[in-house]
């Protein structure tokens, strides 16, 4: 059952990782470097970030993702279809913590072969599930060879770190 505490918001201010991180980029409050991926990139929509948390919250998170991944990188390739549309990575509902491993790589065949299609050499996945499956799963199973990275390790990568003065 959830249970929502309305009047913990005027204490707290709630935000998710894409907020924070567009936030700080939009604010000057980190720097980024995008040559440091000079790499096809192409930005996975994970079920949970986008049409569930839609359905849940009533905020889906497509765009922020992809404008923190091209504030990070030059050469982003979408999958296609993407964003509401996106196909399932193949460990959703937690398939990537049970026993059914056969299943999970056959239902990632589709997103395998979207990744293979657009040429990309890293892949960020924002979903735990997701980046686990398409990193130790679909690469192996499918050869995609491709690095698979958090949407956070991405920007950690990028980071321009201030000089000592």
């Amino acid at each position: 059952m959830n249970r929502w505490y309305p009047e913990a918001l005027k204490e707290f201010k709630i935000v998710t990782v894409f907020d924070l991180l567009l936030e700080y980029i939009e604010e000057g409050k980190i720097k980024l470097d995008r040559s440091i991926h000079n790499e096809a990139v192409a930005y996975h929509d994970p079920c949970n970030y986008g049409r569930k948390s839609l359905k849940a919250f009533g905020q889906a998170y497509f765009k922020e993702g992809r404008a923190i991944t091209g504030a990070c990188c030059e050469d982003v390739r979408e999958l296609i279809p993407a964003e509401n549309g996106a196909y399932c990575c193949g460990a959703g509902g937690g398939a990537w913590a049970l026993p059914y491993s056969d299943e999970r790589v056959f239902y990632g065949r589709i997103k395998a072969r979207q990744i293979s299609e657009s040429g990309a050499r890293l892949v960020i996945a924002p979903c735990h599930n997701c980046r686990d499956q398409i990193k130790k799963s679909l690469n192996t199973e499918y050869d995609l060879n491709v690095e698979v990275k958090y949407l956070w390790e991405l920007v950690a990568d990028s980071l321009i770190l201030p000089t000592k003065q």
